[in-house]
């Protein structure tokens, strides 16, 4: 899987995009996703996520994670095929200052919130939500049996 990271801040370590990219493969083999499959990761500040939070939307307030997914077809859109098109998943988009006062707030390793944040937004991706209570308790329970088996725990 090709993961495109982009840190806006410069302030997010090297050893934990080595792990959010080892991270979001393990869910992408999880989930049975091609290893064709493309994604971006992008790390930004609060105003930058309350900016896209608001334009898409409508909530003028920073969040934590936001997903903009490629494969959602809106109706009267056609299907591309093709073989030699890669499988563009789309962006994921977490918010380090967020990242950062969650994990202050869960009492738990920035590490730990980075990583439950990427899967979140890849779920999400894959066409996962959690508009209702039976979507998200699906949803969350696949985020944590993800990061359990590949080891990041609470």
């Amino acid at each position: 899987m090709h993961i495109d990271f982009h840190d806006q801040t410069n302030s997010v370590p090297s050893d934990y995009i080595d792990l959010l990219q080892r991270l979001v493969e393990f869910a992408a083999k999880q989930e049975g996703i091609s290893r064709e499959a493309e994604v971006s990761i992008n790390f930004v500040n609060n105003k930058e996520i309350q900016e896209l939070n608001r334009n898409y939307r409508q909530k003028d307030t920073p969040t934590d994670v936001i997903s903009f997914a490629m494969q959602e077809k809106v109706d009267g859109e056609i299907d591309i095929v093709g073989e030699d098109i890669p499988l563009i998943l789309g962006d994921i988009v977490i918010s380090i200052d967020k990242a950062k006062e969650q994990a202050a707030d869960y009492d738990h390793s920035l590490e730990r919130e980075l990583g439950f944040l990427a899967v979140h937004g890849f779920l999400h991706l894959l066409g996962y939500d959690h508009m209702s209570h039976e979507e998200e308790k699906l949803m969350f329970k696949k985020q944590e049996a993800i990061l359990g088996e590949f080891g990041i725990e609470r």
